[in-house]
């Protein structure tokens, strides 16, 4: 790695705490590194007494551009998903899960459900476009504020994956079943006025803009942060238990797809096309 920079910077001031991807080069997607810096970063936060509140950012002209293809196909290992046996046999769906949960999977349901339990209120502050886990972290926030240039894409059917990160339950129920399924089966773009009129950006802000945001969210950090902190405690316990249900259950979605003949052919002819470029 050498002086190169993180791929996410993680500062805190006066009870702000701003969480920034940092590989703009490859428009933040998300890949192993990327995974463990902000799963760590999220629970330091949680469990910092000086952190009131925390904001998701990206660096550079996107939010995040999704994950890297090769996330998922490397073939280092994690440990074994509590939810299933390493005896199973690999030739059945469950040894399928098993196996696959061991490459990547574990590790972003592991994400998905530390964001759920996150005890403080976080913000997303969408720079530019949103794609993939880009967009599906959005519903598991409490605000999100995104510039006019940003643009909402979650490409799972077309990559030949599935819908991840809650967003099978959240999607439909924060847009409507119609514009969602637009979204998670037919891979239709939105834009960001789109995405407030759907309930899915809180506020949208001209690029040269958005900025404004910064000194509003630093004025909330003066309030009550004990208030602050129950009060979101409570807005959240009524769904954590079930939205982590949905959780595990997209995750084991995933590593049968992962697993199919369709994700590794897409796979192959999107790196056929990128050696030819």
């Amino acid at each position: 790695m050498g002086s190169q920079e993180p791929f996410l910077i993680n500062t805190i001031e006066n009870g702000l705490r701003i969480l920034r991807f940092n590989r703009p080069k490859k428009y933040n997607a998300f890949n192993g590194d990327m995974y463990n810096s902000f799963m760590e970063a999220l629970l330091e936060a949680g469990a910092d007494p000086k952190t009131v509140i925390t904001v998701v950012t990206g660096t550079g002209k996107y939010f995040s551009s999704g994950n890297d293809l090769g996330t998922f196909m490397k073939a280092e290992e994690e440990e074994p998903s509590s939810s299933v046996s390493d005896s199973i046999d690999p030739d059945t769906d469950e040894g399928k899960i098993a196996l696959l949960r061991k490459k990547g999977v574990n590790r972003f349901e592991k994400l998905i459900n530390v964001l759920i339990d996150f005890p403080k209120p976080l913000i997303a502050v969408v720079n530019g476009p949103a794609v993939g886990i880009g967009v599906t972290i959005l519903p598991l926030v409490d605000v999100v504020y995104a510039s006019d240039r940003a643009t909402f894409l979650t490409p799972f059917v077309k990559s030949a994956l599935s819908p991840e990160g809650c967003s099978s339950y959240l999607l439909p129920r924060i847009m409507g079943p119609g514009k969602a399924a637009e979204m998670l089966l037919f891979n239709k773009k939105i834009t960001a006025a789109d995405a407030k009129n759907y309930g899915l950006v809180t506020e949208v802000y001209p690029h040269e803009n958005l900025h404004e945001v910064w000194p509003m969210i630093r004025e909330w950090t003066k309030l009550p942060p004990n208030s602050l902190h129950n009060a979101k405690a409570l807005i959240s316990s009524h769904k954590r238990d079930f939205l982590k249900k949905v959780n595990q259950k997209e995750c084991d979605q995933l590593a049968l797809t992962l697993s199919g003949g369709e994700f590794i052919t897409n796979v192959m002819e999107f790196l056929n096309k990128k050696s030819k470029l």
